[in-house]
């Protein structure tokens, strides 16, 4: 018997233990799959395999479209008037970082305060983006840390929602500033979604849509 046949019914086990056992979301078996996919992959590219046993395994079906939802605006509202209220002020940095400036939670937590500098006269925050590894050490707080406290926070504000979580506050942000009026390209480099290189002006700092976001919060739109 071929060897690599024997394993796709273990990748295949593998799979079904993720859905039915741990209860994973789709997006996150997809995920977790794709690790082993592309080990058996590589492989076959290396001529270290013939085929791989990943190649045929089925994997749960992930929407195009994310059903992740943000906060509506006054729900943002009332999450930052908690945070600014609370007495621990690592609730506000958590949440101007996350909703304010759209970073993913993994760089929000990998933030350290040298990463603060100025630039032409502009506050700016130096990140870990995507890619990159970034490793918690201590007491700093990790991205499940960062979950249960927005759980909180949440509940302490009043918002009615299934599970609050950091991705939310990524997703408020972009829909936020499309109702203050941003521009979609300036969004898109801002929050780091699309290929920006072709655009001359994206290093400006004096059109960062950061500021616009602040002043529509500001203004109690």
């Amino acid at each position: 018997m071929d060897p690599l046949a024997a394993r796709r019914p273990l990748l295949e086990l593998y799979v079904r233990w993720m859905q039915e056992i741990r209860r994973f979301k789709p997006s996150t078996v997809s995920r977790r799959f794709s690790v082993a996919a592309g080990f058996y992959r590589t492989c076959v590219l290396d001529g270290v395999l013939e085929h791989s046993p990943a190649e045929n395994v089925r994997r749960p079906s992930v929407p195009a479209e994310s059903p992740t939802l943000g906060f509506t605006h006054l729900q943002f509202e009332a999450l930052l008037t908690a945070v600014r209220q609370s007495p621990n002020s690592f609730d506000f940095a958590l949440v101007a970082m996350l909703g304010l400036l759209g970073l993913r939670v993994f760089e929000a937590t990998g933030a350290d305060i040298a990463d603060l500098g100025e630039d032409h006269g502009h506050w700016v925050l130096h990140v870990c983006d995507k890619g990159t590894k970034v490793v918690n050490r201590g007491t700093r707080m990790d991205r499940h840390a960062a979950t249960r406290r927005l759980h909180q926070l949440a509940s302490t504000a009043g918002i009615r929602v299934t599970r609050a979580h950091p991705h939310m506050l990524r997703r408020t942000f972009v829909t936020t500033m499309l109702d203050a009026g941003v521009d979609l390209r300036d969004v898109q480099i801002t929050a780091r979604h699309a290929d920006p290189r072709y655009d001359q002006a994206r290093q400006n700092l004096d059109r960062q849509p950061n500021y616009i976001l602040a002043a529509f919060m500001a203004s109690g739109t």
